[in-house]
């Protein structure tokens, strides 16, 4: 019983993280229409901040300034919109695919930068001795856990309160305005290169907030944690989730990072030995058919967008209202 419990809570400690993510991509994609296609770069950006910021002292390594937790926190989602409003200058511009190549391309080389520079991001070995601030708290790995499955909880919990307000005011009903009809807004006075910036750049601090969680959690920070998979697996959550939802989100980072996990779990256990080396492919190909499986039945997601009608369209009388067509 209490392994199961803690794998319980491990597991939704790594969902609830990658979450938080899927919610920075749902802003971005779901109510904005940017298709940002580097989600691994802004996860490491984070990630590597964090382990910077919270980290032991290094003698060849940049970085080891020992800070508190939330500092970590705090200056992964800094560095991860700083790294942002750059790229955004560059690319905000490009429309559907040219800016999904385009971020696919700046998520490579940011791997690449930290499997190459060894003096700021200890190069593949990584950083490691991350501090996790359960451990100071409690002895014992299953409270541990729970205490930091607390702390995610409150951090999901803030960053889904946020955008709920965000997106469902003015500034919410402007997102939607240019992604349906970009000439439209900017006709009516809005600005869609500046608001379509604000929003690349909020949705990736909580790709890096993401990130920092989950180096937080893990005490360990490496290049190969941050392939384009995750890309893939964070864009899988939205869709089978249902994007331009926020609760969608959050429900399709507990579905796919369970179909994840339990796959991992069933290759490990009924897979012939010489079968394994190929699990995360296997594991690719399974959640490759669950998306399929989700446009072709469920095109709009499990729970998909709200739609919003005007309190005016429904107080104004029957007879009043424009017939259809």
């Amino acid at each position: 019983m209490i392994g199961v419990l803690s794998y319980l809570i491990f597991f939704l400690i790594l969902a609830l993280t990658l979450g938080v993510a899927v919610l920075g991509l749902n802003l971005q994609w779901g109510f904005t229409g940017l298709f940002n296609a580097g989600v691994a770069g802004f996860l490491a950006v984070g990630g590597y901040a964090m382990a910077m910021l919270t980290g032991p002292s290094r003698a060849a390594v940049f970085g080891g300034f020992e800070l508190p937790f939330v500092v970590g926190l705090l200056g992964a989602m800094i560095a991860s919109g700083l790294a942002a409003i750059v790229i955004g200058l560059l690319t905000i511009r490009l429309r559907h695919e040219y800016l999904a190549v385009a971020t696919f391309g700046i998520a490579v080389t940011i791997q690449l930068v930290c499997v190459n520079w060894e003096p700021v991001t200890g190069g593949t070995l990584g950083l490691i001795g991350i501090p996790n601030p359960t451990k100071a708290m409690v002895e014992g790995s299953l409270a541990q856990n729970a205490i930091y499955l607390a702390i995610v909880l409150i951090v999901t919990a803030i960053a889904y309160t946020g955008l709920q307000r965000l997106v469902q005011g003015p500034w919410g009903r402007t997102l939607k305005a240019i992604r349906e009809d970009e000439t439209a807004a900017a006709s009516l006075g809005k600005n869609p290169v500046r608001i379509r910036l604000e929003a690349f750049v909020l949705g990736c601090m909580l790709m890096g907030l993401s990130g920092a969680l989950y180096v937080g959690f893990i005490g360990y920070v490496s290049p190969f944690d941050f392939l384009p998979i995750v890309t893939f697996q964070i864009w899988t959550m939205l869709i089978v989730g249902g994007s331009a939802n926020n609760r969608g989100a959050l429900l399709g980072a507990l579905i796919v990072w369970g179909v994840w996990t339990m796959s991992g779990f069933f290759i490990a256990r009924v897979v012939p030995p010489e079968w394994q080396a190929q699990s995360g492919a296997i594991q690719a190909v399974l959640i490759g058919l669950i998306l399929v499986i989700v446009l072709l039945f469920r095109p709009r997601g499990l729970i998909g967008e709200e739609i919003h009608v005007s309190r005016h369209a429904r107080s104004a009388p029957a007879d009043a209202r424009p017939e259809a067509p």
